[in-house]
This record gives structure tokens, sequence and C-alpha cells, in this order.
């Protein structure tokens, strides 16, 4: 039982960390890109960091706190 939970959690976390990940990235792109002429500022890369990072980072906590239980289960 706990390695199929321990895959369900790796499976959702991985999910989510690409997902906000490369939601991140293409944001990361049009603030440096198309800025309409004023160049890339730090509030878009704050931005981007405090809505993207924190699901990015809870998918991979999540994605590690599975690998433990299927670890564990072994």
């Amino acid at each position: 039982m706990k390695t199929f939970f321990g895959g369900l959690l790796m499976a959702i976390g991985l999910l989510i960390a690409v997902l906000s990940g490369l939601c991140s990235a293409v944001f990361l792109t049009k603030f440096a890109v198309g800025s309409g002429g004023g160049g890339f500022n730090g509030a878009g890369l704050m931005i981007v960091a405090v809505v993207g990072g924190l699901p990015f980072l809870g998918g991979v906590g999540m994605f590690f706190g599975g690998l433990t239980l299927v670890r564990s289960a072994r």
C-alpha cells in the first residue's frame, strides 16, 4: 500500500513541478522579451518566483516524499 501511495504522490508531484516550471519559464520569457521597451525589471522575476516557484517547490517536495515512501516499503 505504501508503494501505491508513494507512486501516486510521485506522479502528482512530478506533474505539479513540471507544469508550474513550464509556466514559469513562459512568463519569464514573456517578461524578458516582451517588456514593452522598458527592459527587464526585477518585479517580473519576483512575481514569477512567488507565484510559480511555490507550487514548483511543493511539487518537488511531494515527489521526494513519495520517493521516500516507496523506498521505505521495500
